[in-house]
């Protein structure tokens, strides 16, 4: 549902606003890399729909922690962007936070990696698609749209869906998702073509913070003492690196005056 109403929503963006001439043309280089960016956000969407709806809401924060440092291990690996030494002392401490959390839990956090892995990549894809974020998102509708079309389609025939029969509040809902979806990736494709890809890494730990109390708080999920330690060093990380992008910003200004 998220996939379906995303696409039939962008139609209607892409339209009001006659962006039709943006999707003509394209390279198959493009379109490679728009397939690239649908597949990262399908596997990315899959794993976090199963994790919180199958208690693990915890791990997904988690997951989107380590977003930031796979954003920022790309941009110096891929971009050639370069650290200065206190980013490279905030990686480090979410890398901690990585190893405390696999040997507190005992297994591979496989949702963690995933997720951070998926859109870590994702963020890369988007910085080298030469289209703004209403085609380009439109794009990647026009690919998983027509699948995740069917398989609603599929479960409504088979009785397994849920679009019906359970009151139109429910059918809204459900309907809510592409909105919901597509204006933080329209956004966030809007920030990963105008910010170095290490700043905007950190900001995404805006999200992951809500979902991590939404799941301590609400869901009651189980905070051992090594997640407690994982996640106060991923804090950590992201106070230094907070502190030293603020500090970065107000160096040329200082030095103009």
């Amino acid at each position: 549902h998220r996939v379906a109403w995303t696409l039939l929503g962008m139609l209607l963006v892409i339209t009001v606003a006659r962006r039709w001439a943006d999707l003509r043309g394209l390279s198959w280089r493009t379109w490679a890399l728009i397939t690239a960016g649908s597949v990262l956000i399908a596997v990315n969407w899959g794993t976090y729909i199963w994790s919180t709806t199958n208690g693990h809401v915890v791990d997904a924060a988690l997951g989107y922690y380590a977003t930031p440092l796979v954003a920022v291990v790309l941009a110096v690996l891929v971009l050639r962007e370069r650290l200065r030494r206190v980013q490279w002392v905030a990686i480090g401490l979410a890398a901690a936070a990585e190893v405390v959390l696999t040997v507190g839990t005992g297994r591979l956090p496989w949702i963690t990696l995933v997720l951070a892995m998926s859109f870590g990549l994702y963020g890369l894809v988007k910085k080298r698609v030469p289209l703004e974020p209403v085609p380009g998102l439109t794009a990647e509708g026009f690919l998983l749209g027509p699948l995740a079309i069917v398989f609603i389609v599929g479960l409504q025939i088979t009785g397994a869906g849920t679009f019906t029969g359970h009151g139109v509040g429910h059918a809204l809902l459900l309907m809510a998702a592409g909105p919901v979806t597509a204006i933080p990736l329209l956004l966030f494709a809007a920030g990963a073509r105008r910010l170095p890809l290490a700043n905007l890494g950190v900001l995404q730990y805006l999200n992951p913070t809500l979902q991590f109390l939404w799941g301590v708080v609400v869901a009651g999920e189980p905070m051992p003492v090594s997640r407690w330690v994982g996640v106060s060093l991923v804090w950590a990380a992201l106070v230094v690196f907070t502190v030293d992008a603020l500090r970065a910003r107000t160096q040329p200004v200082r030095a103009t005056v």
